[in-house]
């Protein structure tokens, strides 16, 4: 049977690029990799065709002889003799250097080096420290690298020793079904590649120590619950001078005891007495930028009414546009009136009308219609 064109197997065209190529070899990859087909034989020929047509376009010189000579360039007294793969070894290289991860899980520890972790910290502020923005400290106890041994988790004067499990690659070979091979992280030296025999006794031979380190973090104007802030390399120190994590920082903001927020705008609840919402009046509130401004209602003025108070709310992050800061009214009904009171409001009700309360008297006048409705 005719051997597919390469471009076709790996369906890009013929001008595509490293990066291109790259991308359709691994999604082939990850689709027919025979332990997600395990009863699809034809998914393993093809598994195994897609690795050779990447095998070949992915070398400048291999490209070069197949775009002028197609596959006649590889076969016997061709380019280099033999298959283009040149061997199983090589081909099992091309999944090493994509996802090594997939192919056993952790991907090549080179030189014994891995990565630290990343970290969390949980930052809590108020409402005003996320309206002014504020730089504070912070102290996080993290792993750093061990100045004793500067890492490497041999005691001073000595150095670690290649892993005779692995050869000092990380990971072990296993065969599985003909041409196909597992590779897993080296049981010996959990993927780093070299022993050590005589431990540094600052970190027990780990190349890492626990510290706390303080940390300057700077809070923007505008932050709202939840954000994250990203400090690159402020985690974990890698293992044997790989490199370190990311510190992330997730803001939260304390309840306020005047002031709930949305996106950028504040809203304030005033409760106010029943003559002030009759007559009309005035009152102080606080602002979230620490000052106060004076409030004017007008007679008549319901509970749910708000007036909006222009460019007093909360900045827009990493912008100069402010939101607004909405003041809601509540009417409040007296409570614990004396005889006095009493009388005198009982009076107010003998005196007042429909026009009083045109609400309620609209209300019960359509209550009235629909009782009478259901009485025909």
């Amino acid at each position: 049977m005719a051997k597919r064109d390469f471009y076709e197997v790996l369906g890009v065209s013929k001008n595509a690029d490293d990066k291109a190529l790259k991308g359709a070899f691994r999604k082939l990859a990850m689709e027919l990799h025979p332990d997600r087909n395990p009863d699809d034989p034809d998914a393993e020929v093809k598994f195994k065709e897609a690795g050779e047509a990447y095998e070949v376009l992915k070398d400048p010189q291999k490209r070069a002889a197949y775009d002028r000579f197609g596959h006649q360039a590889f076969e016997s007294g061709g380019f280099g003799g033999g298959s283009p793969g040149g061997g199983f070894g090589s081909f099992s290289d091309i999944f090493d250097d994509i996802f090594g991860e997939f192919m056993g899980g952790g991907g090549r520890s080179r030189g014994g080096r891995q990565g630290g972790s990343d970290l969390r910290y949980n930052l809590e502020v108020t409402l005003e420290e996320a309206f002014a923005g504020k730089k504070v400290e912070i102290e996080v106890p993290t792993r750093v690298t061990c100045e004793t041994c500067a890492g490497s988790g041999a005691k001073p004067g000595t150095s670690p020793v290649s892993c005779s499990t692995c050869n000092g690659i990380g990971r072990v070979r296993a065969s599985q079904g003909g041409f196909f091979h597992i590779e897993r992280t080296c049981p010996a030296c959990q993927g780093r590649g070299d022993m050590v025999a005589d431990p540094c006794t600052d970190c027990a031979g780990s190349g890492r120590t626990t510290q706390r380190r303080t940390l300057s973090v700077n809070i923007p104007a505008g932050i709202e619950d939840g954000t994250r802030i990203r400090l690159a390399g402020e985690g974990e120190a890698g293992v044997r001078g790989g490199a370190p994590g990311d510190l992330y920082i997730f803001l939260s903001i304390k309840p306020h005891a005047f002031f709930q927020r949305d996106g950028a705008d504040i809203f304030c609840r005033v409760p106010v007495s029943l003559t002030t919402a009759a007559l009309g009046g005035q009152f102080e509130v606080p602002t979230v930028d620490g000052g106060r401004t004076r409030v004017r209602i007008p007679d008549g003025t319901q509970t749910g009414k708000q007036f909006r108070l222009k460019a007093k709310g909360m900045p827009v992050l990493r912008s100069r546009q402010l939101g607004d800061m909405y003041v809601q009214i509540v009417v409040e009904t007296p409570q614990n009136l004396t005889r006095r009171q009493r009388e005198l409001l009982q009076e107010f009700e003998k005196v007042s009308s429909a026009k009083n309360n045109p609400e309620s008297a609209g209300f019960f006048s359509r209550v009235k219609d629909f009782f009478d409705t259901l009485s025909d």
